[in-house]
């Protein structure tokens, strides 16, 4: 009885471990970035037929919604007592935020101490929301007949292949690392929170 429990709680645990980890991993692209480029990328790569214009267009939307990937990996955001939510940038000495906001900002840096200083986690989401922008390009069938037209079958089946394999890359090391950043464009913990225990 207590091993059929045992394994059963080691189950659970396995499965929220791993749904925590696609979690995190839907957490790295911002919506925002994939749907800019999934909207444009047909447009400026000419459908796949493209000339060299059409090349350089796609190269500078793929750099630019790479760069927003990254950029997002280090933002975070917190509630005031007043209940407005700031966002800011992570540096070495905590959350920086813009404009009139900075005494609030001091006050949460003095408040919640390391929570919102640069980590190497950060760096390792980064580099991994750039690995799964780049299987978002690889995927794109408009991007690859632009910049690869004359791939062959194998190089067809490896391109197919690539995206599992990021992918299952991508959700170990996340759970290795997990994420508690909240930046723009997700809600913090503490506005969630109380949103939830506003709801009950």
């Amino acid at each position: 009885m207590t091993t059929s429990s045992s394994s059963s709680s080691s189950s659970s645990s396995s499965t929220t471990s791993a749904l925590s980890a696609l979690g995190n991993l839907i957490k790295l692209l911002p919506t925002g970035t994939v749907f800019l480029f999934e909207f444009l990328s047909p447009v400026l790569s000419n459908n796949g037929k493209c000339h060299t214009v059409n090349k350089i267009l796609t190269a500078i939307l793929i750099g630019v919604c790479g760069l927003s990937c990254v950029i997002s990996c280090f933002t975070d955001s917190y509630t005031d007592k007043h209940g407005k939510t700031h966002y800011g940038i992570v540096t070495t000495s905590g959350l920086w935020t813009s404009g009139s906001d900075s005494s609030s900002s001091k006050d949460k840096k003095e408040e919640e101490g390391s929570k919102y200083k640069l980590r190497f986690s950060d760096f390792v989401h980064a580099g991994i929301s750039v690995l799964v922008f780049a299987v978002v390009v690889i995927l794109d069938a408009h991007t690859v007949d632009c910049f690869f037209p004359s791939l062959e079958s194998s190089e067809h089946t490896l391109v197919s292949v690539l995206p599992v394999v990021i992918g299952a890359v991508s959700s170990a090391v996340l759970m290795v690392f997990p994420s508690s950043r909240h930046g723009i464009g997700y809600p913090s913990t503490s506005s969630s929170s109380s949103e939830s225990s506003s709801a009950v």
